[in-house]
């Protein structure tokens, strides 16, 4: 294979790695929950989380390309233990969510194969575990997150377009909302850019080698890229939920983004949503170990000279605490706020780091891009000390 097709298949695989990682279980119940709860509204709620994800990673992807060094070397150039508090931040987070992700992939299972949750964490672990041993594990993961991405998207396409939601109640609601919630916002952007979920396509760009000022417009196309596969799954699933909801159908409680399939096609769509929660688990499972383990490996030779052994154990270790332990449903809730609070920290270290000659040397970032970047953090710290509120409360 040409060097061209390589890097080719790479800024892809980065975009569609960042973008399966978002979309985890968390993801298809957020969007179904908040569509039940605003309808037609949340459709401007979707798309000013694109605006805001967009502006993050952008800022973020650009200079870890640019300084060729990953966020947490960055940050500790910042300031002195930062990239090590952003590191525990980040791993904590991952391996919060990755328990979900696992209990997503055994739901997934038990849809599609009848074997109890439990047994299908265990063999959906022992899947994504199986990418990590081939010799080429970055480039088995990116056409694997490809397929999948291809899978989930083409399957709530078909579901969306049989559940006939009233589209242009959609659309104008999308730019003139009957309701706002600040929570719906922090919870989407947390959701899609937060915590580890950004810096998975960023560091794997790294890891293939697409880095440098020269890379700059590919990296930029491919962080926008990223956004957009996951904001079409969004779009999609809340075209196929508001459907159902609209004709008055009230969503599954126990699993609300099952309900639109379930209407749709009776157990035939309940199989097509195992499938689906399965691609979304399995890919962020994936995405969840590698992206945690890159922010540990700079740390350590030998946990960089065997990177895909600790990938391994991060599996295994969540796959063992689903498996024996559940879902703590708390501990997933507080992360997700968690995830909130990852982006403004993040985000800032970074835009800081965009204007120090020894991180990036004589590139210039974009003032627009600066501005952008600071608008995102502090809407995000403002809204997401809001939800924290309101949590406690």
């Amino acid at each position: 294979m040409s060097q061209q097709s390589n890097r080719r298949n790479a800024l892809l695989g980065a975009a569609f790695l960042m973008a399966t990682s978002a979309i985890g279980p968390g993801f298809l119940t957020q969007t179904a929950t908040f569509t039940q709860k605003l309808a037609a509204s949340f459709g401007f709620v979707i798309l000013l989380s694109i605006i805001l994800d967009i502006g993050a990673q952008l800022n973020i992807w650009r200079i870890i390309a640019v300084s060729e060094k990953r966020a947490q070397d960055i940050a500790n150039e910042v300031f002195p233990y930062a990239g090590y508090f952003l590191a525990l931040l980040i791993v904590m987070g991952g391996l919060a969510f990755n328990i979900g992700n696992v209990g997503g992939a055994g739901l997934g299972l038990n849809l599609l194969m009848g074997v109890t949750p439990e047994t299908g964490a265990i063999i959906s672990g022992a899947i994504a575990i199986g990418i990590f041993l081939f010799k080429e594990a970055g480039k088995a993961m990116d056409k694997f997150a490809q397929i999948m991405g291809f899978v989930m998207i083409a399957l709530t396409v078909y579901v969306a377009f049989q559940a006939n939601p009233p589209m242009g109640e959609a659309v104008a609601r999308t730019f003139v909302p009957e309701t706002l919630d600040p929570i719906a916002i922090v919870t989407l952007v947390g959701g899609t850019v937060g915590g580890y979920i950004t810096f998975a396509g960023a560091h794997r760009l790294l890891d293939a080698g697409v880095k440098g000022k020269a890379a700059l417009p590919e990296v930029s196309r491919s962080s926008i890229t990223a956004i957009l596969i996951a904001s079409v799954m969004r779009v999609v699933l809340f075209l196929a939920v508001l459907g159902v909801v609209a004709q008055g159908v009230a969503l599954d409680k126990a699993n609300p983004a099952s309900t639109p399939f379930q209407h749709v096609a009776g157990n035939w769509g309940l199989m097509i949503f195992g499938m689906v929660i399965w691609a979304a688990s399995v890919t962020s499972v994936i995405g969840a170990a590698y992206t945690s383990v890159s922010f540990i490996s700079s740390f350590s030779p030998k946990i960089e000279q065997h990177k895909n052994w600790v990938i391994i154990a991060f599996i295994v270790v969540s796959t063992a605490v689903l498996a024996t332990i559940g879902r703590p449903a708390q501990v997933l809730v507080l992360v997700g706020t968690l995830n909130g609070f990852i982006l403004p920290i993040a985000l800032g270290l970074i835009l800081l780091a965009a204007h120090k000659t020894k991180i990036v040397g004589d590139y210039k970032h974009p003032v627009w891009m600066t501005i952008f970047g600071a608008l995102v953090v502090i809407a995000m710290a403002i809204l997401s000390v809001q939800t924290f509120i309101k949590y406690l409360g």
